[in-house]
């Protein structure tokens, strides 16, 4: 499965502002790592956020997101944003900073 560059950029900007942002290929899509722990990441049609299991409540609230489904599996700790929310600065940026959070929380790999 190919990834949306559009989205990529998108993320690459959201995130520029942080040092050591890795790219790696993952999930068919390009996922973003900082100190070694996925961020987001861009898919086919939208993206995904790590937002941790504490976080997916309020993650779901927001307009154009869904739980992450891979194998027949729910992703715990993760949604999905469609295009749409994407393109919504203010859903993106919320997405965004509960990632972000997130993975601030957690050790350096």
């Amino acid at each position: 499965m190919a990834y949306d560059e559009g989205q990529a950029q998108t993320l690459r900007d959201d995130l520029a502002d942080l040092d050591d942002v890795v790219e790696r290929r993952m999930f068919g899509g390009l996922a973003f790592l900082h100190r070694g722990h996925m961020v987001c990441g861009a898919m086919q049609a939208g993206a995904m956020f790590r937002v941790g299991k504490d976080a997916v409540d309020a993650a779901l609230g927001i307009e154009g997101t869904t739980p992450i489904v891979m194998g027949g599996r729910t992703m715990g700790g993760m949604v999905r944003a469609d295009p749409a929310a994407m393109a919504d600065d203010a859903r993106r940026g919320q997405l965004m900073a509960l990632a972000r959070s997130f993975v601030a929380g957690l050790p350096p790999k």
